[in-house]
């Protein structure tokens, strides 16, 4: 287990930004790698994080498990898997600052598209295969490689204005599935081992706890209060990740 205590400073809030998002805001967990990756490796994180992903999974499925958009998860739950495949192949030989600054890019081009349009007065859009496909494939690529799977689905599933805990409940239920199968990937690449799962059962309790207090939040916004958050934590995150990966690749 990990015993440095400037390790600890860093994880601490990663995992309750990515309890955050569990609970319902997407938009946070993506600094959540970022912030592990100032004290250790981003394929040490990623091990670390997704023991911890799969637990919080747990919580919020079971309590978004009436609020679900099955068409939608029909329409992405094939993508995803082609997408995790692909990047268990292309893992070694991608970047992860690559990937970062792809996934930085979509969300702040989405974000700034979509404040150039006045959204409150578009309808919503409606689930599309072939959309759902394109960008799930996207999130189950970004998602294996850089834990960064939700900015893509984001784009997609935003437009059609869900009310907040279908929203959130489609993501939850996703990648709850998503990250068991990335789970089996790990494994089988060698990158889950008995010293990260204890360091991740060691954050266990902070990051459960900060995924209740995500769904308690979302449960009591509107729509109107919840969308403009979420893009705004997007947008903030997209920033983040076109700065860390083009540093990342100015450095290779």
């Amino acid at each position: 287990m990990m015993t440095d205590w400037h390790f600890y400073l860093a994880a601490i809030p990663a995992v309750m930004l990515q309890g955050m998002a569990k609970g319902g805001f997407a938009g946070v967990g993506g600094l959540a790698l970022p912030l592990m990756c100032l004290v250790i490796s981003p394929v040490q994180a990623v091990a670390i994080q997704l023991p911890i992903l799969i637990a919080q999974d747990v919580v919020s499925v079971w309590a978004y498990r009436r609020d679900l958009d099955k068409t939608n998860l029909i329409y992405c739950l094939p993508g995803t898997m082609v997408g995790i495949a692909i990047g268990a192949v292309i893992s070694t030989s991608v970047p992860p600052s690559a990937v970062q600054l792809m996934v930085g890019l979509i969300a702040a081009s989405f974000v700034l598209a979509g404040a150039r349009r006045k959204s409150a007065s578009e309808a919503p859009t409606r689930p599309v295969l072939a959309k759902a496909t394109l960008w799930s494939t996207v999130g189950g690529l970004t998602s294996c490689i850089a834990n960064a799977g939700g900015v893509p689905l984001q784009v997609y599933l935003m437009p059609q204005k869900l009310a907040p805990a279908i929203f959130a409940g489609t993501m939850s239920v996703l990648f709850g599935i998503v990250n068991w199968v990335k789970m089996i990937v790990f494994f089988a690449m060698g990158q889950i081992s008995t010293p990260n799962l204890s360091t991740s059962a060691a954050l266990l309790p902070v990051a459960v706890g900060a995924t209740f207090l995500g769904v308690f939040m979302v449960r009591r916004l509107s729509g109107a209060k919840f969308y403009p958050i979420v893009r705004g934590l997007t947008f903030m995150v997209g920033l983040k990740l076109i700065y860390d990966g083009a540093s990342g690749l100015l450095m290779l």
